[in-house]
């Protein structure tokens, strides 16, 4: 034998000829890489055989991420809109890409009809939208409904109070929602026994009553503190 030889690979070569099987270089003493029985120069073995990351389309020499059938440098495993690494809390997918949550939802999500922020968990479906729990109020004083029972108006959840209110139908005397009998005077709306003389407090007929700046009185009273 040559008094210098190369064993590798479970055979003896001339150094010269101990060559990458790709590029043709002589691998010496440098690392190599063996696939199917031949040797490979590392640079030619990575650009070869190894992944190639799905963002950059480069090889993959130390970690990488496997996600939605391809391979990632772990930094280019990243949320397609604002570039953040998707870390341990996950990702969602829209048409092979990864999404963080908080753009995923914003851009494919559906809204809450009150906030109109997107809405991942728990919701109420009312008024042909969905809603946060604590979103789904009373437009007007933002108190919450009781039992899930509220009124409509234009597309907007009321309490029993503002939604008579929006329609005109709470009493002027006591500013209760008026379900029943309703009598009309001053060009307001009152419960039959809440239209009553602002002196005395008797109950007035309607058409039996005068009024004075915006206030209703019984005759007696009047013709006592006017006449």
């Amino acid at each position: 034998l040559p008094s210098q030889v190369v064993t590798a690979l479970g055979h003896t070569w001339h150094p010269e000829h101990f060559v990458c099987a790709h590029c043709k270089s002589l691998i010496g003493t440098t690392n190599f890489f063996e696939k199917d029985g031949r040797p490979y120069c590392e640079r030619d073995y990575f650009s070869l055989y190894a992944p190639r990351c799905a963002l950059c389309d480069l090889p993959i020499l130390q970690n990488l991420v496997t996600a939605l059938g391809r391979t990632w440098h772990p930094e280019h495993f990243c949320c397609k809109i604002c570039r953040k690494a998707i870390g341990e809390e996950g990702f969602h997918e829209k048409d092979e890409h990864p999404y963080c949550s908080y753009d995923y939802y914003r851009l494919f999500g559906t809204v809450c009809a009150g906030c109109s922020e997107p809405v991942k968990e728990s919701y109420i479906s009312a008024l042909n939208g969905l809603w946060h729990p604590q979103c789904f109020v009373c437009h007007v004083c933002r108190s919450p409904f009781l039992n899930g029972s509220f009124f409509e108006n234009e597309g907007l959840p009321l309490c029993e109070t503002h939604y008579h209110s929006c329609r005109g139908s709470l009493c002027a005397g006591c500013d209760q929602p008026i379900t029943g009998r309703c009598v009309t005077a001053m060009g307001r709306k009152f419960h039959p026994q809440h239209l009553s003389c602002t002196f005395c407090l008797r109950q007035l007929n309607k058409g039996t009553f005068r009024e004075q700046e915006g206030k209703p009185y019984c005759q007696a009273c009047f013709a006592r503190l006017y006449g």
